[in-house]
């Protein structure tokens, strides 16, 4: 009765053992599966990313088995007629994703041309002030021919008087040398812009805006520190400091054609009423030169209510006697720019034109890192045009337009200006 008992027991068990195994084998095998079904779709993703992620085992280990499991799962899998809707939304999808490809590729197409621009032409205007300073070095050292006072001089030996047009900013470090008759009022109220030098009497604060600065106020020549005021602040030291700043600012002028400065000139100075002027040299043009008799009208007001006024000719007669000089140094006025600015002894950083002052001035603010601190005034500035010097010279005879035009030569080729045939061979 045990020994049968014994035997039920371990039949029992044999069974229970063999339903075991064979639950196993078809579990593995993916006959039947004891675990929550899954979403096909994802074990797809699973199985094309990972193909040990299906099994969950070491691939080689069960090669077979994923065999096994990959040709069931393609019985189980749904039919192809339910993947329709999900093509053609990948369709649209896909369409959509490429209209919005194109539209980027589109921008930044736009975006690299507007860049090309912006680099082609500031290397358009880098090429420019290239040519401009080369130029200048090669007329300083004689390459030209152009032979000029102070052409071979250093720097130590230009007199302080001289260097009065040399105006320094030390907070941005910057040096700029002015010219009279070529936008110097609005290059005079950037500088009192930077420096915050003058306090607006209307704000009690530093002038932000140049064209807020009033005109008359920035030709006051006490409000600029310049070279020629170095020797009262600094002493013995003074040309030891030029010369620092001179090596580490930024230097820069602007010019202007020579002989249309000239007019500028006449016309801005005797052209109408100015008591200084006609007081200081317009008197003395009509004494020399006027063929008057008795005497002159004492103020500027009463010599233009009777006619009485130099002429262009007058003025040209005057710049070409060597009295004048003998008298005193040219007015800064008609003074030539290489006396005034010593482009042989100092090497500017920015030759600005007053034929292209707006390109120009927008490209130097930005050199020197200010253009968001400020912008160059846009106000009216003298229109005296390059046209007009055929009609102003024409009653100049043709041996003092050629001796003029060799006074002013060495402007003319410092700075690039074409000898003005239509002036000079008539």
């Amino acid at each position: 009765m045990g020994t049968w008992r014994g035997l039920r027991v371990a039949f029992i068990l044999g069974s229970l053992f063999m339903i075991l195994l064979i639950i196993v084998y078809w579990d593995d095998v993916g006959g039947f599966n004891l675990y929550p079904l899954h979403d096909p779709k994802h074990e797809s993703l699973h199985s094309d990313s990972d193909p040990q992620a299906t099994t969950g085992q070491p691939r080689s280990l069960f090669t077979s088995r994923e065999n096994t499991s990959s040709a069931f799962n393609s019985h189980t899998t749904a039919p192809s007629t339910t993947l329709v809707p999900e093509e053609k939304g990948g369709e649209a999808e896909q369409q959509t994703n490429d209209e919005e490809k194109n539209t980027q590729e589109r921008v930044e197409e736009e975006i690299r041309e507007d860049e090309e621009k912006e680099t082609s032409s500031a290397t358009e205007e880098e090429r420019e002030q290239e040519a401009r300073k080369q130029r200048i070095m090669d007329v300083c050292s004689g390459k030209d021919a152009v032979e000029f006072p102070g052409r071979t001089r250093a720097f130590e030996q230009i007199p302080n008087r001289e260097l009065d047009h040399l105006i320094v900013d030390d907070t941005h470090q910057i040096i700029y040398c002015y010219v009279p008759k070529v936008a110097c009022t609005n290059w005079k109220r950037v500088m009192v812009v930077l420096s915050q030098s003058v306090i607006s009497p209307s704000s009690g604060k530093p002038y932000t805006d140049p064209e807020a600065v009033p005109p008359d106020l920035v030709h006051n020549s006490s409000l600029h520190l310049t070279f020629a005021k170095f020797w009262r602040h600094y002493g013995s030291l003074s040309r030891h400091l030029m010369a620092l700043k001179l090596q580490h600012y930024t230097k820069f002028l602007f010019v202007r054609d020579p002989f249309v400065r000239l007019i500028s000139a006449f016309r801005n100075k005797f052209g109408r009423p100015n008591e200084d002027f006609y007081r200081q040299f317009g008197s003395v043009m009509l004494r020399r030169y006027g063929n008057l008799s008795g005497s002159l009208p004492e103020t500027a007001a009463e010599a233009f209510a009777a006619g009485i006024k130099p002429t262009f000719q007058q003025f040209i007669t005057y710049l070409l006697d060597p009295e004048t000089e003998k008298e005193g140094i040219f007015n800064e006025h008609w003074r030539q720019v290489y006396r005034l600015c010593h482009p042989c002894q100092v090497k500017y950083d920015f030759i600005g034109r007053l034929e292209t002052l707006e390109p120009d001035a927008e490209h130097l603010l930005k050199l020197l890192e200010v253009d968001h601190l400020l912008h160059f005034p846009s106000g009216a500035r003298n229109r005296t045009a390059t046209s007009w010097e055929r009609d102003w010279f024409k009653q100049i005879p043709t041996l003092v337009k050629r001796e003029l035009y060799k006074l002013y030569e060495p402007d003319f080729e410092l700075f690039g200006y074409p000898k003005p045939d239509s002036v000079i061979h008539r």
